[in-house]
């Protein structure tokens, strides 16, 4: 049995090998520089989940089989197509590029082996994300069901395991895309516009790990900045009696605190001369949890958070202002939707997620508004490091209004399914300190109940500031107001408990030969015909924005976009990020020196706590 064993694992292997040597991308219309250091042996190794970290993992990302059935059809006999994991199966990278529609369903297998030193103890298998609705099996055992394209979930498949020989995972998927009511952001089936193409499937890290009976499953990290503290609640699935958790924060390799409490355990920990986290000093703490029983380690994770408040206070003037640990900060940045010409939702590699990150920073920015996506958690991982804050876009679905329509009906699916998500986004993402502002709506897509969604969202996490409807679907609700000016700028009129914000203004547009989605026909706001004019243009609009700060009390500017998405020309940067299309040192002086005089004009008293 031994020698079977190890003999059909290296058939496995092998096979696997051959197929991996064979394999390509498609020919997309347009590919970024990452797109050439993907291939099936390296598709995004990263451990894909920065801040609750384990040692022991296996990367499923790779080769799989894919087969593509009508949407009632039952598990197919042949696999015909080969598919790079995570990259969505509408993407160029993935190797297929395929359109898929609501009447089809989506079939990938693969085989994986239980590593020897794993034997006897729980394995967990992870999805960073799959869209839209997944079933999965193993060995033919179904072992779980998830509906979401956007959250992350994990399955005990311990049960179904052969732990000699080559297992069979199996998952099958269900994508409606714009036929659905689900949150699906941009996504259509048709693109054209604003409205880009579909990704289907599995689009981020599938990964197997090792846990015992009883381990980790959840932290909640919230940063007390007024009162020098940090709160950290473990999660324990599985608990037994006996079971503690030790909690340990250090700050660059030395020890600040260590405490400890019966599992699962929240403990309050005192941090002596804080550190604050800003995009100018993003600085971050370490943190391990360890879930022992006695003196054996049952589960051990390594963490970070920074030590930041968000928060509404007034100034000399009276405006009421966004402010950044206790004091007014002027929040300025692109609106960023986290396409890529070759993988769609998916970035190449790691190195891309952070070279826009880096690039946002170089221009000059301090601030990101996510557009009505998620992203990996390593994007966030990134602009925590980085120093970059990140508004937060709920994903868009179900009908759309307009600004003086009332609020949506849901159908009771409809409903259940965006709240789902939308607290799967708050308590998924909720660690991350870049995060300072949530977004549930935007100019009326899918805005529905909105004066309850915001309490729900405050309820869920009252640390963070709410732009209950970014846009003109205003119901005077939330932490700011906001409106939209192409190409603007402008302020909304001050409120007396509400900042001002511009969530959306620019849209300034260039077309760059050999850089484009498609030779023709493409778009921005306002068009334009070379670099220079381009350039004068944005000048020309910073240098009228930053003046609102003091005369109207604008506490935040979001420009569109960070780069180019499709047939939408009016990016920063090109859609294959090869080029900044602006004058690079002239966007990054204006933008930068704006700032300053923003925070020479807000920053005259304390900030009300």
């Amino acid at each position: 049995m031994k020698v079977f064993s190890k003999l059909a694992l290296f058939t496995f292997l092998f096979s696997d090998h051959l197929l991996a040597a064979d394999w390509q991308a498609a020919a997309g219309p347009l590919r970024t520089r990452w797109a050439a250091e993907v291939s099936p042996t390296n598709a995004h190794p990263e451990y894909p989940r920065p801040q609750m970290k384990r040692e022991e993992w296996s990367n499923l990302n790779g080769l799989w089989d894919l087969a593509i059935t009508a949407k009632e059809a039952t598990q197919p006999q042949a696999f015909p197509v080969r598919i790079l994991v995570p990259f969505p199966v509408e993407s160029a990278l993935s190797g297929v590029m395929k359109p898929v529609s609501e009447n089809d369903r989506l079939w990938y297998r693969r085989g994986f082996t239980v590593p020897r030193n794993w034997h006897r103890r729980r394995v967990l298998l992870n999805f960073g994300a799959v869209d839209f609705e997944a079933t999965v099996w193993v060995n033919g055992k179904e072992v779980g069901h998830h509906r979401g394209g956007y959250d992350g979930f994990s399955m005990d498949i311990t049960e179904a395991l052969k732990w000699s020989g080559t297992n069979e995972l199996l998952v099958s998927v269900w994508d409606p895309t714009d036929a659905g009511t689900q949150p699906r952001g941009k996504q259509v089936r048709r693109p054209h516009s604003i409205w880009y193409t579909s990704t289907s499937g599995i689009w981020q890290t599938v990964w197997l790990e090792p846990v015992e009976k009883a381990h980790i499953s959840a932290l909640k990290i919230t940063p007390e900045l007024d009162e020098s503290a940090v709160n950290v609640a473990a999660a324990v699935t599985g608990v037994e009696s006996g079971c503690q958790v030790e909690m340990t924060i250090r700050d660059e390799g030395t020890q600040v605190y260590e405490a400890s409490a019966t599992a699962p355990g929240q403990i309050k920990m005192p941090i002596r001369s804080v550190h604050a986290w800003s995009p100018d000093d993003p600085h971050l703490y370490d943190l391990r949890v360890v879930l022992k029983r006695g003196k054996l380690t049952l589960d051990k994770v390594e963490s970070y958070f920074g030590m930041r408040k968000i928060s509404l206070g007034k100034d000399a003037k009276g405006f009421t202002r966004l402010c950044l640990n206790n004091a007014p900060y002027f929040q300025f940045g692109p609106l960023d939707q986290g396409f890529w010409p070759d993988g769609i939702y998916t970035a190449p590699t790691d190195e891309a997620l952070r070279s826009d990150i880096e690039m946002t920073r170089k221009l000059g920015f301090n601030l990101a508004r996510k557009h009505v996506k998620i992203e990996p958690d390593r994007w966030y991982y990134w602009c925590d490091k980085l120093g970059l804050l990140v508004w937060q876009d709920m994903p868009s679905g179900d009908k759309y209004i307009g600004p003086k329509d009332p609020d949506i009906v849901r159908s009771p699916d409809s409903a259940r399914e965006y709240e789902t998500e939308l607290e799967a986004l708050v308590t998924g993402r909720g660690n991350h300190p870049c995060i300072v502002m949530w977004v549930p709506y935007n100019e009326g897509w899918g805005q529905w109940d909105t004066g309850r969604i915001v309490q729900r969202i405050k309820q869920l996490d009252p640390t963070r500031l709410v732009d209950a409807a970014s846009g003109w679907t205003e119901r005077g609700v939330g932490d700011v107001i906001d409106m939209h000016k192409y190409p603007g700028p402008g302020a909304p009129e001050p409120e007396a408990n509400r900042a001002a914000v511009l969530g959306e203004f620019g849209g300034l547009g260039l077309p760059v030969r050999g850089h484009t989605w498609q030779a023709e026909k493409n778009w921005g706001y306002r068009s334009f015909t070379d670099a220079e004019a381009l350039t004068a243009a944005y000048l020309d609009l910073v240098s009228k924005l930053f003046p609102l700060v003091d005369a109207h009390g604008l506490s935040a500017a979001v420009y569109t976009q960070t780069t180019d998405v499709e047939i939408e020309v009016n990016g920063l940067m090109t859609y294959d990020r090869e080029l900044v299309k602006m004058d690079e040192q002239k966007v990054a002086d204006a933008n930068r020196a704006g700032l300053r005089s923003s925070s020479s004009t807000t920053a005259q008293v304390p900030a009300q706590k």
